[in-house]
């Protein structure tokens, strides 16, 4: 094992992972990029997960949140989850502290984008429905959010 090269990995992923939290797949995507050892990402990266620098729940967690508070819905955030190397429990999880609140934050990108008024063409409903669904909230969700 060269230990210059661990080290410079390890240093990386360190500066890495003060800026934000990263999931292992992105961690280990950006230090692959650097032409890194493969092997020793993997072991950096275990040992980075083993001294909970790196944690995978902590990381959907924050994501979560953070797109939550930017008004997407919970279909987006966990198919951005899975790309980023999130298992289905994890994203789970990540969720499951606002689990009560989708359809008050539908409403709120409703009327944020639309206004307080609910259409009444056909037309205008569904385009507004649309705009839902690809913030990311599921049917109920959006048809909860038209109920006055």
């Amino acid at each position: 094992m060269n230990d210059e090269e661990y080290q410079q990995i390890y240093t990386t992923a360190l500066r890495l992972l003060t800026r934000r939290e990263h999931s292992s797949l992105e961690l280990r995507n950006k230090l692959l990029a650097r032409d890194l050892d493969e092997r020793l990402i993997t072991t950096v990266l275990d040992e980075l997960v083993e001294q909970d620098l790196l944690s995978e729940q902590r990381f959907a967690e924050l994501f979560v949140h953070g797109r939550f508070e930017r008004g997407y819905g919970p279909v987006r955030i966990r198919a951005e989850l899975r790309e980023r190397g999130i298992s289905a429990d994890g994203a789970d999880a990540g969720l499951a502290d606002l689990s009560g609140v989708w359809v008050e934050s539908a409403m709120k990108q409703r009327e944020k984008r639309f206004g307080a008024h609910h259409p009444d063409e056909f037309r205008e409903r569904a385009r507004q429905m649309r705009f839902l669904q690809q913030r990311g909230f599921s049917g109920e969700q959006i048809r909860a959010a038209f109920q006055e």
